[in-house]
């Protein structure tokens, strides 16, 4: 089975939601639990959730990979801002178990001049203290392209903010293509090796949710800017090779491309037929 869809405005609601995802064309989506610039959540509607899970249920979706708002950085220099990102962090992960079962994604932060070590320590033992036992939902480090003083830039950043988390069950990784393509990992020339690196380095047993992604950039600039699929520098043929890839299989595949309606239609029709091919 594969799960295909693309990341949806700011939550109007979950019922709102799943049906938008599915005149698109889609059986998985992600979604900001709040607004991406931060702010106070919605209040949850139980009656939401119960209409959202019926139709999510009765429609054969795959997890969801619901992402945190970008102005979360548990690493900051600022205290302020680091309080901030730990309180939202926390109240996000509760409202998460009103949709038990799902991901929850999030950028591992900027140490601002701190330095990288200094940094994943932070985030470590952020995580070790709001993460619980009894939670459904699995925290998910993004990759990062890389730009600034971004942590996570590299598959050995990840593992080492994983290494220090006590409840590593309840952790894992999404694979953002144009992040690692911009990173330095050429997913276009050596995708077998990159593929063979991050099991080396991570293991792909914690692997959960892949943003579908191709970039306006060069592999290894570190920017970071999202193109449409078969748009940009990595390109339509070495996508295809990583939707198709064994080591992607059953996992979500989120479309983070600059695209309206129609364009997210076409790419999930796209995905769709590579997946036919397969078969």
């Amino acid at each position: 089975m594969y799960y295909i869809g693309n990341h949806l405005p700011v939550a109007n609601g979950y019922e709102v939601m799943a049906k938008m995802e599915l005149e698109l064309g889609g059986n998985t989506f992600a979604f900001f639990t709040r607004n991406p610039r931060g702010g106070r959540a919605k209040e949850i509607d139980i009656k939401d959730i119960q209409k959202f899970l019926k139709i999510i249920d009765e429609n054969g979706f795959g997890r969801l990979v619901a992402h945190a708002p970008y102005t979360l950085n548990l690493c900051s220099d600022k205290e302020k801002t680091r309080n901030f990102s730990k309180e939202v962090l926390a109240d996000d992960i509760k409202r998460m178990e009103y949709i038990p079962g799902n991901y929850y994604n999030f950028h591992p932060g900027s140490h601002t001049g701190q330095g990288t070590e200094k940094g994943i320590g932070i985030i470590a033992d952020v995580l070790n203290e709001i993460l619980s036992p009894g939670q459904t939902t699995i925290v998910l480090l993004e990759t990062m392209a890389g730009k600034g003083t971004e942590i996570g830039r590299t598959f050995e950043e990840i593992k080492e903010i994983m290494d220090r988390v006590t409840l590593k069950d309840k952790l894992g990784v999404c694979l953002d293509t144009c992040h690692i393509w911009d990173g330095g990992y050429d997913i276009v020339n050596n995708l077998d090796g990159v593929i063979n690196e991050f099991d080396r380095v991570i293991g792909l047993k914690n692997l959960y949710a892949i943003h579908f992604n191709d970039s306006k950039n060069e592999c290894g600039s570190h920017k970071d800017r999202h193109e449409r699929i078969g748009y940009g520098k990595i390109g339509a043929v070495a996508l295809k090779r990583i939707a198709l890839h064994p080591a992607f299989a059953g996992k979500p595949f989120i479309l983070e491309t600059p695209n309206d309606d129609k364009g997210y239609i076409h790419e999930i029709e796209m995905f769709k037929k590579w997946m036919e091919e397969k078969q």
